[in-house]
């Protein structure tokens, strides 16, 4: 398996993220209306709970209602909200308590000891896309094209990937972002259009073994789109017309030299079997005159050879 490292002499990520922000690089497929999972459930769970708490304190102090009632009901609600949490299917939560790792909860409900134990982080379980591109990148051959991939990956581990790496989806990007521009710097531009598949398949083993230390799995890793250069996309168009023009030139060379072998061939056999000439000779004048809408002149000797051949048959 190709190893990929860091590449040196590029412009800063950030100056790239807004050079390559600033031209379109969608492309039809991606037109689509997203439609991303809903989360009211565990909205309305919280309402609920709030609700839950305020109503019981409201109807246990009612007898002394006042302004610091409506106060502790509101707080007694808040408190059992922030107490008792439902997280979606395919979310994991990352509990702290007096700021150490306590555990990874969900899905479903879960318990948080209020002013205790802190949510650190919402992880998402579901397989994530991630388009990332390497702007400017060299291949072997000091060419500079612009490659659109996109990445898709899924967290295995929530507990790594909350302890072992700040931001994970963001390392990931970046990580690939590197690997691309390294890959690309091991081959030649025509290489590049030819090997794509199989650049894809090592970038995906690469950042599966960089990944799996975050608690990351790295599903696949596609190249969608390799831009160069105008003056360069020219130039190639250039090549490789006058590449074909040059093979349609072989081509007919080669076709003429086995049509004159042929014809030399021919020669000797008319050469050592006269009857051979005569009968060419013969099948010449009967192609030409089969129509029946001219007149053949045929010389004397044409005549002499129908006459040589009777002969000989008779005998």
């Amino acid at each position: 398996m190709r190893r990929f490292g860091p590449q040196r002499g590029h412009r800063g990520s950030e100056q790239a993220d807004v050079a390559f922000a600033n031209v379109s690089h969608e492309s039809p497929d991606n037109i689509i209306t997203e439609k991303d999972a809903s989360r009211v459930g565990v909205y309305s769970f919280a309402l609920l709970m709030f609700a839950a708490g305020f109503a019981a304190v409201f109807v246990l102090s009612s007898p002394w209602l006042s302004v610091f009632t409506v106060l502790g009901s509101a707080a007694a609600g808040l408190l059992l909200a922030s107490t008792l949490r439902v997280a979606a299917q395919w979310e994991h939560v990352a509990l702290l308590r007096f700021g150490r790792f306590r555990k990874i909860a969900g899905p479903g409900v879960y318990v948080v000891v209020p002013f205790v134990d802190s949510v650190a982080m919402h992880i998402d379980r579901r397989t994530i896309t991630t388009a990332f591109y390497a702007e400017q990148a060299l291949t072997s051959d000091l060419v500079s094209v612009d490659v659109d991939a996109i990445l898709f990956w899924m967290v295995y581990d929530s507990e790594k990937a909350c302890l072992e790496v700040a931001n994970f989806p963001q390392a990931v990007r970046r990580a690939a972002q590197t690997a691309v521009r390294d890959a690309i710097g091991q081959v030649t531009l025509a290489e590049l259009s030819v090997r794509r598949r199989q650049l894809d398949h090592e970038l995906q083993e690469f950042m599966a073994e960089k990944c799996e230390e975050w608690g990351i799995s790295v599903i696949s890793v596609e190249i969608r789109n390799i831009k160069i250069p105008k003056e360069l996309q020219d130039s190639l168009a250039r090549e490789a017309q006058a590449e074909r023009e040059r093979d349609a030139r072989v081509l007919l060379a080669d076709v003429e030299h086995e049509i004159s072998e042929m014809y030399v061939e021919a020669a000797r056999v008319y050469n050592e079997e006269p009857g051979a000439m005569q009968l060419r000779a013969m099948n010449l004048s009967y192609e030409s005159a089969r129509d029946g809408k001219g007149v053949l002149l045929a010389p004397s000797s044409l005549a002499d050879g129908f006459v040589d051949l009777g002969k000989d048959m008779a005998k």
